[in-house]
């Protein structure tokens, strides 16, 4: 088997034998169509590998290193020297030591590409315009800048450094703005800022974030991971099923794709809403961990990797009731302009923000007329988004366990899973969250399952209604039909009309299999003497 690639550099990647999953032809046809270009991206999901990817090409042509592609009958490109700039390699605390570390990458360039008589600078636009002033005639290079808004984000909760560095960046793409000097120039990032020039009026870089011709360039497709992991889905699916590798099926793999896709797949990065991608380090993590553990399980690899960066921290602890409700039906809707024209970090639409990096994504296709849907992407995301949720929604933290590790839910029995909502229900902050009706008494549950990694199915439809909530296992399902009272004398008439609705709409009957069901109603007392679920009962 070859190895799954832990590299951003294409060069190692195929001198070490590593997977390499075949984006030339998206590349083939950027460095053809455009001489400038921009492209977004969340952190962790190939944008390092692509600038790599095109500064090899530029820099060393297709041998030795893609033969087998797709692009290695095509290319006709002459021979560039690369300006690789990378700024995760430069200070975002000390602005000085930023502009020295910049300038110093420029002054390396220059001597080693043996460009003559290059006044040295502090100032990296000075610099970098002196580099350009230095060439001869006709001399042109390739330009390559990786994650440019680093010292950015770095300091959004820092206005003062955030606007030095903004200035010093305005400056420094102020310089390269049409030089002729630059053959072909890439930048990628997280975040798009109209406050940094290389986006304003005029600019002469074609931002393809959304570009649906290059949706699917960054990020690994079903059918990619298909071709190129054969060998780890099959390996996966033999120790599930304790079989032989070479006598997997076709369906077998389909449906393991699918388990994937619902952790990791959905990205969208397309202006129509078409095509979706997976997560490359969730993905990639994923099946390493089979390949190493000789087991199969979908832990939060991307989310995990980041720690918890302060956009993530801000943007949970400003949450309200209503936007929980939004959040658990991915339908955040937020005008067209503040989508695709954020200015400055400082003041950008928070959900926008959460989208440039990865917590939500695009649900609906950007039209100017209209606005846009934003959501969680799968459920790697939002059951790390729910788990950071319930340290604001409740007071402590509720285990979901019985004993041996086993789910509440998945394991115990009627009383025992009412005795868990009850306890959770005890532990919200009701001052901040006041549970005064039954649409949120639902969402504060779901928060919780959520938040704990159970598949749960939120207000899931069948052909007769949409139950509350539904929570699936392997070899059970559990359903609730929650009612919401504040008096005693209707609790009794409330548990009627809960039972009565499961049996007439059917809820948690469409696609069972084999699976244990397990329909409960209950009732809850909102009384602030009582907030508990006072009536349930199991539906036979």
């Amino acid at each position: 088997m070859k190895l799954i690639a832990q590299s951003e550099n294409i060069e190692n990647i195929i001198d070490k034998d590593s997977i390499y999953v075949d984006k030339t032809e998206y590349i083939y046809n950027l460095t053809k169509d455009f001489d400038r270009v921009f492209f977004s991206r969340p952190r962790r999901f190939g944008k390092s590998l692509t600038l790599n990817t095109i500064g090899t090409l530029f820099e060393k042509g297709v041998d030795p290193y893609f033969k087998g592609t797709w692009i290695y009958d095509k290319w006709d490109q002459d021979k560039y020297p690369v300006l690789h700039l990378s700024f995760l390699e430069y200070s975002a605390t000390d602005l000085t030591e930023f502009k020295r570390q910049l300038c110093l990458s420029i002054y390396k360039f220059s001597r080693a590409k043996k460009i003559q008589d290059v006044l040295e600078d502090k100032e990296p636009n000075v610099y970098i315009t002196n580099l350009f002033d230095a060439m001869s005639d006709g001399e042109q290079l390739i330009l390559l800048i990786d994650e440019y808004d680093r010292q950015l984000t770095a300091n959004i909760n820092n206005p003062e450094l955030y606007e030095k560095f903004r200035i010093c960046l305005r400056d420094f793409y102020g310089a390269i703005k049409g030089k002729k000097q630059i053959k072909f120039m890439a930048v990628t990032g997280v975040t798009r800022l109209k406050d940094v020039s290389i986006f304003s009026v005029g600019s002469d870089i074609k931002d393809l974030s959304y570009e649906n011709d290059y949706s699917t360039m960054i990020g690994f497709t079903r059918d990619e991971i298909k071709k190129f992991y054969d060998d780890y889905l099959k390996l996966g699916i033999s120790i599930e099923k304790g079989k032989s590798v070479d006598s997997v099926t076709n369906e077998e793999i389909e449906n393991l794709l699918d388990r994937m896709a619902d952790y990791y797949d959905c990205y969208c990065f397309d202006e129509f809403n078409q095509n979706k991608v997976f997560s490359t380090y969730s993905v990639n993590d994923f099946l390493r961990d089979i390949y190493e553990s000789k087991t199969v399980r979908f832990g939060d690899y991307w989310f995990d990797v980041g720690g918890l960066p302060s956009i993530l921290t801000n943007y949970i602890a400003s949450f309200n009731l209503n936007e929980i409700c939004q959040l658990l039906t991915s339908e955040i809707s937020i005008p067209y302009n503040d989508f695709m024209n954020p200015t400055s970090l400082i003041d950008i639409n928070k959900n926008v923000l959460m989208c440039q990096t990865g917590y939500l994504t695009l649900k609906s296709e950007l039209d100017p007329y209209d606005n846009v849907i934003l959501g969680p992407a799968n459920r790697e995301v939002r059951t790390a988004l729910f788990s950071l949720l319930t340290l604001r929604v409740y007071e402590r933290n509720v285990s979901p366990y019985a004993s041996g590790k086993k789910y509440v839910l998945e394991q115990g029995t009627v009383e025992d899973i009412i005795n868990l909502f009850n306890e959770v229900l005890a532990a919200l902050s009701y001052d901040k969250y006041p549970v005064k009706d039954e649409p949120v008494l639902r969402s504060l549950l779901q928060v919780y399952l959520i938040g704990k990694n159970h598949d749960v199915r939120i207000e899931q439809n069948n052909s007769k209604g949409r139950s509350d909530i539904i929570v699936n296992f392997p070899k059970r399902r559990v359903v609730l039909e929650l009612k919401y009272t504040d008096k005693v004398n209707e609790e009794k008439n409330k548990l009627d009309e809960a039972e009565q609705q499961i049996i007439e709409k059917g809820y948690g009957l469409e696609n069972l299999g084999e699976r244990e069901l397990i329909q409960i109603a209950c009732v809850f007392n909102g009384d602030k003497n009582k907030r508990q679920i006072t009536m349930y009962k199991k539906v036979e």
